[in-house]
This record gives structure tokens, C-alpha cells and sequence, in this order.
């Protein structure tokens, strides 16, 4: 029966997306079917085919998307706080604040990492990570600056992972359920400056 009015949803691609987004935070990437995605999304079961494929396809959009907002999110901080401790704790903020993306992001058997999309938006976050190494190890420091980035990358993002799990939950009471809180007392601790 039509209603003869045409169908129109907006931005079809971005409400799938939102959808999978929703559903990630439930339960975790491994449990996103396409066809839950369209029933969430109110759309037909081909719908989310129609823009991504299939589930490696979405995940690569999830993926993509959460790099560029953690390269947004970490430039942000460097400009305005000028401090790559704050730098971390924005690193820490994404991930607690958008934990669908990252639980996607740092699992590459699940998307297709060679994605022009991915791999840009991957280099920025990372040249947003790493920019502000030489403000820890200071100009005149001649370290392997590529190790030194690893580093505080490891630090930041296993504090996240850490904080996620909830394994750090009664590790010090003084920060309750703040987690940047901790993540720049953490920071501080290693590099007082």
C-alpha cells in the first residue's frame, strides 16, 4: 500500500552509522549484525549493504570516523592548552567518552585498514599523538624520537584500556569515576614538567 508520498530518511549513511555506534557500546563490535543495524536505524535490511558493503565495510566507516575524532579531539588540546600532558588526557577523554569507536579502532582484524579513509585519518591522529614529543624530551634531546612517541602512546592508551576494563577501578580512591583526573596525575607522575 503507498501513501504516495516518497520515502526519505535524511542521512541514511549516518543514522546506520549512529546505529552501529549504539550497538558497539551495548555489546561490543563482534555482536553488530547488519540487518539489527537497519531494524535499529528504521530502514530496510539493504539499506546499510547499500552504503557499506558489509560489516567489515561499516566497521571500516566506524573506524574511520573515530581516527578523524581523535585527531580533532587531540589538535584541540595541543592548541589550546599547548601541554602534551593534556594532549594525553584528551587522548584518555576520547576514549572514555567515545568507547564504541575506540573498541573498534584498535582491532584491525575487523576493518579494512588499507582504506584511503582509515589510513588519513590514522596519520593525523598520529601526527597529533607524536607532535609533541620534543616538548617532553625538550629541542636539544637526540633520542629515537619514533621510540619516545611509541612510548607515550603505549602510556596513554593502555591507561585507557586499563580504565575501560574497569582494572583500575580501586586502584586510588581519591579519583572516583574521574578518569582524566587520574589519567593527568598518571601523566605527571612520569613527566613532571
Amino acid at each position: 500500500m503507498s501513501t504516495g508520498r516518497p520515502y526519505h530518511h535524511g542521512d541514511l549513511r549516518q543514522a546506520v552509522l549512529s546505529a552501529a555506534v549504539d550497538a558497539i557500546a551495548e555489546s561490543g563490535p563482534a555482536g553488530v549484525s547488519l540487518r539489527d543495524l537497519a531494524r535499529r536505524a528504521g530502514v530496510s535490511h539493504a539499506a546499510p549493504a547499500h552504503h557499506f558493503g558489509d560489516k567489515a565495510g561499516l566497521l571500516t566507516a566506524i573506524a574511520a570516523e573515530g581516527y578523524a575524532m581523535l585527531a580533532d579531539a587531540l589538535h584541540e588540546a595541543q592548541e589550546r592548552t599547548r601541554s602534551y600532558r593534556e594532549v594525553g588526557v584528551a587522548y584518555v577523554r576520547f576514549a572514555v567518552e567515545h568507547r564504541a569507536h575506540f573498541a573498534v579502532m584498535f582491532q584491525p582484524a575487523l576493518f579494512d585498514t588499507g582504506d584511503a579513509a582509515v589510513a588519513a585519518a590514522r596519520a593525523r591522529a598520529d601526527r597529533a599523538l607524536t607532535g609533541g614529543v620534543d616538548a617532553i624530551l625538550g629541542e636539544g634531546a637526540d633520542p629515537d624520537r619514533h621510540l619516545a612517541s611509541i612510548g607515550a602512546w603505549s602510556l596513554v592508551h593502555g591507561f585507557a584500556t586499563l580504565w575501560l576494563n574497569g582494572s583500575l577501578a580501586s586502584l586510588d580512591e581519591r579519583f572516583g569515576d574521574d578518569s582524566e583526573a587520574a589519567a593527568r596525575a598518571v601523566v605527571a607522575s612520569l613527566f613532571p614538567a
